[in-house]
């Protein structure tokens, strides 16, 4: 009987109509390498509960993280705040540091991770960065390709297999300040931070852009492949020190 790792992905905030939402692209990626994804809407009232289920845990993209959360000021660049989101979140993610299972933040997920370990972001990327590099920021922002230089002995490049490449952006907020425990490991040619790897956690990568919307790109996908692995050793750990608790499809 085969096993699968599981992999909890983050959705969007609850639509009008009161649905919880998520891109498609997301859940592809996962099973494209090997994971079986389930969604995590934010009205969990026991965010630690979800680690007694998942083997990865993905932080997806979305609208903007409440400024006040890192001491910022909202202007009328803010847009799509959730309150319900961020808490949920918020409260994963500082569970997620203390967690042995691999993490894969994307986007908005990226910050949220930064915002949740004591960072701070950018509001506005063109108040910050001006406009030499579209980063898809505008209002509301718009999907589009840039190229990335990513740092040679890094994880990130190992698992890519190059130190510079095209990536899909779509964001208009941005990793500002960071704590000692991330180590940044890509950038645009602006500066902006493309890509974080934390180095208290066993497998913890945050990246700025979208690599689930590069579909046929065999150089993104490989980041969806190494996080379902990650999951996957984590899984074969469990199930062998657990053989009456396991996950069985």
């Amino acid at each position: 009987m085969k096993k699968f790792p599981i992999v909890g992905i983050t959705t969007y905030n609850r639509c009008q109509a009161g649905e919880y939402r998520l891109n498609g692209s997301y859940i592809d990626a996962v099973q494209a390498a090997g994971g079986i994804p389930i969604l995590l809407p934010p009205n969990q009232l026991n965010p630690a509960s979800i680690f007694d289920v998942v083997d990865g845990l993905i932080f997806s993209g979305g609208g903007d993280i409440n400024p006040q959360l890192y001491g910022g000021a909202i202007d009328r660049t803010v847009y799509a705040i959730d309150a319900e989101r961020d808490n949920f979140e918020l409260a994963l993610a500082k569970l997620a540091f203390k967690a042995d299972i691999p993490v894969l933040g994307v986007c908005r997920g990226m910050q949220m991770l930064n915002v949740a370990s004591g960072g701070s972001l950018v509001t506005h990327v063109p108040h910050a960065y001006g406009e030499e590099v579209s980063h898809g920021s505008g209002i509301p922002p718009r999907a589009i390709e840039h190229s990335i230089e990513i740092e040679p002995n890094s994880r990130l490049a190992k698992i890519m297999g190059t130190t510079s490449t095209t990536v899909v952006s779509w964001h208009h907020q941005a990793v500002r300040k960071v704590t000692s425990d991330w180590r940044i490991v890509a950038e645009a040619s602006d500066t902006l931070v493309e890509a974080m790897e934390y180095q208290n956690h066993p497998w913890m990568i945050a990246i700025q852009w979208h690599p689930e919307m590069s579909p046929k790109c065999l150089i993104n996908s490989r980041i969806f492949r190494a996080f379902v692995e990650a999951a996957a050793s984590k899984f074969m750990n469990y199930t062998n020190s657990n053989s009456n608790q396991i996950h069985t499809f």
